[in-house]
């Protein structure tokens, strides 16, 4: 079994008065028995906030209504309930995910009348039950890091705190050799400030110069190759580094 971890998140601070959140962008691996025993809001582990967070847990029930999939979610830490939102009731868009089956899902953690729930961004099927060994180690080490992360920093000022190696999240992209128009594409996408992420529409603007068959395909490729996913609906697209 391999295990890479060999990537990276940012540490910002911000202060309101006497309380400061430090935050990641990167994705946390988690159990879903942390989610259901975290505080209201975004998951935080260490006093560090994740705006996203990756579990590896068996499908048990799938209700379809017209404009959302709930999935009930179990490992062997707990049950949770997650909302994947269909873009005008499209069902041929659903993941493609089976029941009884382990599947990767990653998403943002909500709560829902005092009750956890995720809103699922990207979910896929898990045919290795190696990624599931994996999933755990990736758990602990997560942990670990974030631990020692907060003991180092502990009573000092995280403004302009520089990129720390965590394994919380994918290779970054020189890593991954994505390079010329591909790497453009992404680095757009990733420094768009919005939760919704960048529409593609605004991609077009951004690479007048591209053809838009060519943008399009770029596209599908980084979605397959898990660089980004597609957030509210098919046409915006936020990075899941």
């Amino acid at each position: 079994m391999n295990v890479s971890f060999g990537s990276e998140f940012n540490a910002t601070q911000t202060t309101d008065g006497a309380a400061a959140e430090k935050k990641s962008e990167g994705i946390a691996p988690v159990l879903i028995k942390q989610l259901l025993k975290s505080a209201e809001g975004n998951f935080q582990m260490f006093g560090m906030t994740f705006s996203m967070v990756c579990i590896r847990a068996i499908v048990r029930n799938i209700e379809t209504s017209s404009t959302k999939i709930t999935y009930l979610l179990e490992d062997n830490t707990g049950q949770i309930t997650a909302h994947y939102w269909l873009e005008e009731g499209d069902t041929l868009k659903a993941p493609d995910v089976m029941l009884n089956k382990y599947a990767t899902v990653y998403g943002s953690v909500r709560s829902q009348g005092g009750q956890k729930t995720i809103m699922v961004f990207k979910m896929l099927p898990i045919n290795d039950p190696n990624e599931i060994v994996t999933h755990v180690l990736e758990v602990l080490y997560a942990r670990y890091k974030a631990e020692q992360y907060a003991s180092s920093f502990s009573g000092h000022n995280f403004v302009g705190a520089s990129k720390v190696s965590t394994g919380f999240d994918m290779p970054s992209s020189s890593e991954s050799g994505l390079d010329g128009k591909k790497l453009a594409v992404l680095q757009a996408i990733k420094t768009h400030q919005s939760p919704d992420g960048i529409n593609r529409n605004e991609l077009k603007r951004k690479f007048q110069q591209m053809k838009e068959s060519e943008l399009n395909s770029i596209l599908d490729f980084m979605i397959t190759e898990g660089f980004i996913y597609s957030s509210i609906d098919a046409d915006h697209f936020l990075s899941t580094e």
